[in-house]
């Protein structure tokens, strides 16, 4: 198999040319390949010719596009097609014998196109569109005009073996990818600094498409997570504007990350929530009809929407991507009026600077209760008394129903009125309430007021807050207990991720309380986890089906006994029969980590089966549960020999990673030594690609003492590499900020005792 990734600069390597995006041009394509071999390009055949063993292949001209959009793929090809309502072909090519398995990608880019086409108000420019699996492809995926490559398990799924996860991660990746055909293909960026706006729309925009193909996945809730990775990152020294100046490409590699993608879609959809859905999508259309076969940058298009909104969109969004970081605004009540004030939020807790334009929007005790204004300055007030009910209120200066609420909410009776800032989490900052707002929010959760974005966004701001040491971890402890019976996957995968992350804290922290918050957390989880079981729900949702791999897959590593024991007497039954009832792909992860919780270095039977699995299947997102899993053991010994197997032949240089990811907490040291041990075969295999750089990030950052972040920094003091440097600093900054609360959680009083409390309530 042959295939092209010209993406950000390597076209030159295959013909002359002027490489950079704003060099548009027509392409006609030949390529010479084995007479048994499929040979696809941007356009269709124009003519075909065999000489003996090889065939001549002739493309038709191409419209016009830039050099880093043209693709030729060779290879043994099977695949399946429909043709969409305006009369364009789709095809996917995939493997021979996995035609199956691209079903689902075909019908949702099949839906897709027409929905574009109409959304953009310009049709498809092309005749067709492929769409094709690559086994072994670095990038997630690749949006090469009319040829768009994908990673397997971005683009295959399989009805009977792949989990609900990966159902939803290839409609997000084929209309994040269907996307740029408009938004990077027919308008390019002039140049690579104008990156984030072709990845942060075109993320932004899959969630668009997603929620009007699948609204029963309450994607909006969803994409909170999207946001959450970017205020993460962001929350770092080490962070960069999402306009990035950019002298030379090898520069790029380090931002293709969360800011550029995620925080680019963040600010996108808190612009389109104040200017209004349809006065953005009107601008939009404008833009794209000025721009087609162009190239544009950034001003371009807030210039255009500064026309059709009549909003200076500009003075707001120069702010959010010009400087890197965004705020925290504090609110605090003073009689009948809000306080108001702004400062940049750093995890480090250190004090930031910057002032933004943030466009403040409240809800007063009730969702018909609203306030919306452009906070400009470090300090505003809102006067509550003047704060009316109505059915409906707009979220900008536009008329416009509220999209992303779909819980109809009860009243809030005669209880204090509670304040919530972000409404549906729309916009890019957090929040700290003083103790009394706090207060009153933790009883609107309980009492079910609020809606699930909200709800979310509450837990993860007070998370942020005690892991930046500005609120103690008594408080959001406090606030964790208030879900205990939250149903919302969305909410609860917050809850879980958080979980995660507090425990590994409490462990380095207060080593003798681990047990006791693990045990708080399955307590908290024990209401849905009982509503849902073991198996599939007839008839249940999409939802229900990813929140029950992960509650498992929770209890799993807390090492709860019960659900231990049941995941060996799974595993075992599906050893024997692969296709049992008994282990449903949905919980299959679940029971690998478990079972990895039991391998040793004297009884290694669970890995050992596991990689036995690993070389029997032949679906890659199989192959990825299990190098997720092998390396959560506890044991030392057992980790390193995933480690050494994720570097052999059998696993594909792009799946590496996902057994770094999975490492335990308890073989982080061992991680280290193997990295460092193994870092020139990891820098001759991968060099100064993105995949280098996410091995560091996920060896290094997992640490929690100042003494290991001195110790990685000496490291790479002498191996230091442009391409690494972002990485490397962002890794040892986030140690140091680890190592920091948990010197924190030492000096609070009482910890000890209430943790104990905590883990012996049953809700």
């Amino acid at each position: 198999m042959a295939v092209t990734q010209f993406e950000p600069a390597d076209a030159r390597r295959c013909f002359p040319c002027w490489d950079e995006p704003s060099y548009k041009a027509t392409f006609q394509i030949t390529v010479y390949a084995p007479v048994d071999r499929v040979v696809l390009s941007n356009m269709p055949v124009f003519e075909e010719k065999t000489d003996g063993n090889l065939k001549r292949v002739s493309f038709q001209e191409s419209r016009i596009m830039s050099t880093y959009l043209v693709a030729i793929v060779v290879g043994e090809f099977e695949y399946i097609e429909r043709t969409t309502t305006a009369g364009n072909k789709v095809r996917v090519y995939c493997q021979v014998g996995k035609t199956n398995q691209g079903m689902f990608a075909l019908d949702v880019a099949v839906r897709t196109l027409p929905y574009y086409a109409e959304y953009f108000g310009t049709r498809y420019p092309l005749p067709k569109l492929d769409m094709v699996a690559i086994p072994d492809f670095c990038f997630g995926a690749m949006e090469n005009y009319g040829l768009v490559t994908y990673r397997e398990t971005a683009l295959l799924y399989d009805e009977k073996h792949s989990a609900a996860a990966n159902k939803q991660r290839v409609a997000i990746v084929v209309t994040h990818e269907l996307a740029h055909q408009w938004f990077g293909n027919l308008v390019t960026m002039e140049w690579w600094t104008h990156l984030w706006l072709n990845e942060g729309f075109a993320t932004w925009v899959s969630y668009l498409a997603a929620d009007y193909l699948f609204p029963e996945w309450k994607i909006w809730t969803q994409f909170n997570e999207e946001t959450v990775d970017a205020f993460r990152l962001d929350a770092l020294v080490e962070s960069h504007p999402i306009e990035v100046e950019v002298g030379h490409v090898r520069e790029l590699t380090e931002i293709f990350d969360a800011i550029s993608y995620k925080k680019g879609a963040s600010i996108i959809r808190m612009l389109e929530s104040y200017i209004g859905a349809q006065v953005f999508k009107k601008g939009l259309n404008s833009y794209i009809m000025r721009y087609a076969w162009k190239n544009a940058k950034t001003e371009d298009l807030w210039a255009v929407l500064s026309e059709e909104s009549r909003e200076p969109v500009n003075e707001l969004v120069d702010s959010w991507t010009k400087k890197r970081g965004y705020p925290v605004i504090f609110a605090k009540l003073e009689g009948t009026k809000l306080e108001l004030e702004q400062s940049q939020y750093l995890s480090s807790g250190k004090p930031g600077e910057g002032l933004w334009v943030t466009p403040i929007t409240l809800c007063y005790g009730s969702y018909n209760a609203r306030k919306n204004v452009l906070l400009r300055e470090i300090h505003g007030s809102i006067n509550l008394s003047e704060i009316t009910h109505s059915k409906k209120d707009s979220i900008g200066p536009s008329d416009r129903s509220d999209q992303y609420s779909t819980m109809e909410l009860k009243d809030a009776g005669t209880q204090p009125n509670w304040i919530k800032l972000n409404v549906e989490q729309t916009a890019f900052y957090r929040v700290q309430y003083d103790d009394e707002l706090a207060k009153r929010l933790r009883s609107a959760i309980a009492a079910e007021f609020l809606d699930a974005p909200d709800r979310f966004g509450i837990l993860d701001d007070m998370y942020a807050l005690c892991s930046a040491c500005k609120q103690p971890l008594s408080a959001l402890l406090s606030l964790m207990g208030v879900y205990h019976r939250e149903i919302d996957y969305s909410v609860l995968s917050c809850l879980i991720d958080i979980a995660y992350k507090v425990s590994s804290v409490v462990s380095d922290a207060i080593p003798l309380s681990a047990a006791d918050f693990k045990s708080f957390t399955i307590n908290l989880l024990h209401f849905e986890a009982e509503n849902l079981g073991w198996e599939p729900i007839p008839g249940e949702s999409h939802l229900n089906a990813m929140l029950r791999g992960q509650i498992l897959e929770l209890l799993a590593h807390f090492g709860h006994e019960k659900a231990k024991v049941e995941f060996i007497r799974r595993f075992n039954a599906f050893l024997n029969d692969r296709s049992t009832a008994l282990l449903p792909t949905d919980i299959r992860k679940a029971a690998y980590i478990a079972v990895m919780q039991n391998a040793t270095n004297s009884d290694k039977s669970g890995y050992d089966s596991l990689l036995r699995i690993f070389r029997e299947t032949d679906l890659s997102q199989e192959k990825v549960r299990i190098l997720s899993s092998i390396a959560s053991s506890p044991d030392s010994s057992i980790v390193r020999e995933a480690l050494d197997f994720s570097l052999s032949s059998e696993v594909r240089n792009q799946d590496a990673l996902f057994v770094l990811r999975g490492i335990s907490r308890e073989a982080r040291e061992t991680a280290w030594l193997w990295f460092k041990e193994n870092w020139e075969f990891i820098w001759k295999n991968w060099g100064s690609g993105a995949m280098t750089a996410r091995f560091i990030a996920a060896v290094a950052s997992p640490f929690s003492s100042e003494k290991k972040a001195d110790e990685i920094q000496g490291f790479f003091s002498t191996r230091l590499q442009p391409s690494i440097e972002r990485t490397v600093n962002q890794s040892i900054e986030q140690v140091r900020i680890r190592a920091q609360w948990v010197k924190h959680v030492q000096q609070q009083n009482g910890l000890v005792e209430l943790l104990k409390e905590l883990a012996r309530q049953k809700h």
